[in-house]
């Protein structure tokens, strides 16, 4: 018979069953949103001297940092966001 309660952790030999995974994870988490953030304001300054500019910034991302940056760029500058989109409607297809 199958349970559907979750398993809990094998217990360390000292006791507890923390494995320490958890606040490298948040660190990293962390240091991919700085980037990210510092990714978005240079894509935001970018749109001054034009789609290509941008665009190129982005071509140099990963993927999931590409989707940060744009989701942060709208949050920051909804105006130049705004703009972006409408000097380049295609914008989505920079994300693949």
């Amino acid at each position: 018979m199958l349970s559907s309660s979750p398993s809990t952790p094998p217990i360390n030999e000292d006791g507890d069953n923390n494995r320490g995974g958890m606040d490298r994870d948040e660190e990293l988490s962390d240091s991919w949103w700085e980037r990210v953030k510092y990714y978005a304001q240079l894509a935001i300054e970018r749109v001054e001297y034009g789609i290509d500019a941008v665009k190129e910034l982005l071509s140099t991302l990963t993927s999931d940092e590409r989707c940060g940056v744009m989701l942060e760029f709208e949050d920051v500058d909804p105006d130049k966001f705004a703009q972006l989109v409408a000097d380049a409607p295609q914008w989505t297809e920079w994300m693949a």
